[in-house]
């Protein structure tokens, strides 16, 4: 009676085989889910109140995508902490395309310098998609404070030392930022007041609790038009079109001041490719569509609308900026 071959012998010989043939079975699963990308609802976290120049900006463009994306999507805002817990949720989420963030330079580029504790590694934790759009920042004083110009405010702080106040919607924000950089350029004190939201902020500037705010203009501009707040500055070295007579920072008196707030899109590190292609693909359209760059125009948003390549290597220099300035000022929130 003949023995009965050893078939274990053979496994040694058929597992490459195998091996091979499962790793193609994951890769044919993964470009066939990726294929069908998205096939359910998105959430879209934004890491600041409702109301905020983000919230502002995500209210415009997400609904335009989600229609392009054939898909709801859920804006979810999840403010406090200079936006910094928001933005960990979103970049430890699974980089499956149905997390993703919209936020600003704040988190993307400036907290890391800021903040001795971070949840996340600002060089490492992003998959850029796009940058959505480059916003004007603006100084605005409540109409009880008697200044109507950047040198009368530098005259009035120096006369009434340590009594001003500014607010922001968040610590480490280009927002708060940018009164650090008055503070330090003009040589004057004032106080920090963070608020969770611009609206919030903009209720204690109507009756002069606290006195000025570098705001975003599309939060802002409406109080502005309606004689609510006084604007005296934009911050960026040009000037808006929507506020043409408004002089630049510099322009007002303090040489070397600029200071321009951003957008853009990004998901949790590892997103897939065909992913990242697809989102940034119809969010650039979306930009592209007049009555969305109308509306973005109107609220002091000018889109952008780049490359995922060219997102990324705006965000290595916007950390290199404000990492300068941030060391150069020794300013740190914790």
């Amino acid at each position: 009676m003949r023995p009965e071959p050893r078939r274990t012998a053979l496994l040694p010989q058929l597992m490459p085989k195998l091996m091979l043939t499962v790793a193609a079975l994951a890769l044919a699963l993964q470009a066939s889910a990726q294929g069908s990308y998205p096939n359910r609802p998105i959430r879209v976290i934004v890491p600041f109140g409702t109301g905020s120049v983000t919230d502002v900006i995500a209210r415009v463009t997400m609904p335009p995508l989600a229609e392009a994306l054939g898909q709801t999507i859920i804006v979810d805002n999840r403010p406090g902490g200079g936006g910094n817990p928001g933005t960990d949720l979103g970049v430890k989420a699974a980089p499956d395309g149905y997390t993703l963030i919209l936020s600003s330079a704040s988190t993307l580029a400036v907290n890391g310098f800021l903040f001795a504790n971070m949840p996340y590694d600002m060089a490492t934790a992003f998959s850029p998609i796009t940058q959505i759009n480059s916003v004007t920042n603006v100084l605005v004083v409540s109409p009880t404070l008697p200044v109507k110009s950047v040198p009368e405010l530098i005259a009035h702080a120096k006369a009434n030392p340590g009594k001003l106040s500014f607010a922001s919607a968040g610590a480490g924000g280009t927002i708060h930022l940018a009164g650090e950089m008055f503070k330090a350029l003009a040589g004057i004190q004032m106080e920090h007041i963070v608020y969770k939201a611009s609206p919030i902020a903009h209720i204690d500037l109507f009756s002069g609790q606290i006195h000025l705010m570098f705001d975003g203009l599309p939060p802002s501009i409406g109080h502005i038009k309606a004689g609510k707040l006084r604007a005296l500055a934009v911050t960026p070295n040009r000037r808006s079109s929507l506020l043409p007579d408004l002089p630049t920072m510099a322009e007002a008196g303090v040489p070397g001041y600029n200071v321009q707030g951003w957008n853009g899109l990004v998901g949790p590190a590892g997103l897939p490719r065909p992913i990242v292609e697809r989102l940034n693909r119809e969010t650039v359209a979306v930009l592209r569509r007049d009555a969305v760059r109308q509306r973005l125009l109107e609220l002091g948003a000018e889109p952008v609308g780049n490359s995922p390549e060219a997102f990324g290597a705006h965000m290595q220099a916007e950390r290199a900026l404000w990492g300068k300035l941030i060391r150069q000022i020794g300013l740190k929130l914790d």
